[in-house]
């Protein structure tokens, strides 16, 4: 079985290939992105099995497929939320969510043999897809249904906070808390990782390891030691809310 992985950056894709290897699954090339894998197509045999990274240096991996018809079948190898891995049940593609666990991975290389083993019933058609269905709903945002409030429990009673009384998301001694426009903290089962794929980021951005605060919330802006910023809430006192150095620029285009 001939085997190729496509993956946007070289250390993940030596990683890939050590776990294939482990299952003994042989890596004959890696590509890195959409103009070398053209290149790479349009002048050798196309692979039994593609690991392919959806976001390559140079753009989404789809163009390769625009270019160049891919006789080969395909496991994504995605960092996309749990949303967007619909597109790719519908289209009857196996995915990888990274980072990839093992057993998964060798879940996913167990039912491609299955299907070269049982081709009259699996069908060269299951491996067949849409990628401009799967592109539609990747570039659908108004498909995803972000978390409007949150449960927080006081006592025996249980409050209702909606988002937009919210005025920062912050993490402390390993728990995490809603601060709402009202000055008030309350504790949260969750994350600051399981909240940024949860939240509008529209609305809600992870300025550091620390906090996650809604656009609204700003009141200034102001620049701040290694080339950073701090931002001044209404009401939120408790320690410095500064926006990372490396997610600055970033965080100057999210608020326009």
């Amino acid at each position: 079985m001939t085997t190729i992985i496509i993956e946007d950056e070289k250390p993940a894709a030596r990683l890939l290939q050590r776990k294939l290897e482990k299952i003994n699954i042989q890596v004959g090339v890696m590509l890195h992105s959409v103009e070398e894998s053209i290149d790479w197509f349009s002048k050798n045999e196309h692979p039994d099995l593609i690991f392919l990274d959806i976001q390559l240096s140079d753009g989404l991996s789809f163009e390769i497929f625009e270019k160049i018809e891919i006789k080969s079948a395909v496991i994504f190898t995605t960092a996309y939320d749990e949303y967007a891995l619909r597109a790719f049940k519908l289209n009857s593609v196996d995915y990888l969510l990274k980072p990839i666990d093992e057993d998964d991975l060798e879940v996913a290389v167990l039912k491609f043999k299955d299907r070269l083993q049982f081709p009259k019933t699996a069908g060269k058609e299951s491996m067949q897809f849409d990628f401009e269905e799967i592109k539609k709903m990747l570039s659908n945002p108004y498909e995803k249904t972000f978390k409007k409030r949150f449960t927080v429990k006081i006592g025996q009673h249980l409050k209702v906070i909606s988002t937009d009384e919210i005025e920062c998301f912050f993490s402390e001694n390993k728990g995490t808390y809603i601060h709402t426009f009202d000055n008030r903290n309350y504790l949260i089962d969750s994350t600051l990782e399981l909240l940024e794929q949860e939240l509008d980021t529209a609305a809600f951005y992870r300025i550091s390891r620390k906090f996650i605060i809604p656009l609204k919330a700003i009141k200034e802006i102001v620049m701040y030691s290694n080339s950073r910023l701090k931002i001044i809430l209404p009401s939120y006192k408790e320690d410095e809310v500064v926006v990372s150095r490396e997610k600055v620029s970033d965080f100057k285009n999210w608020i326009g």
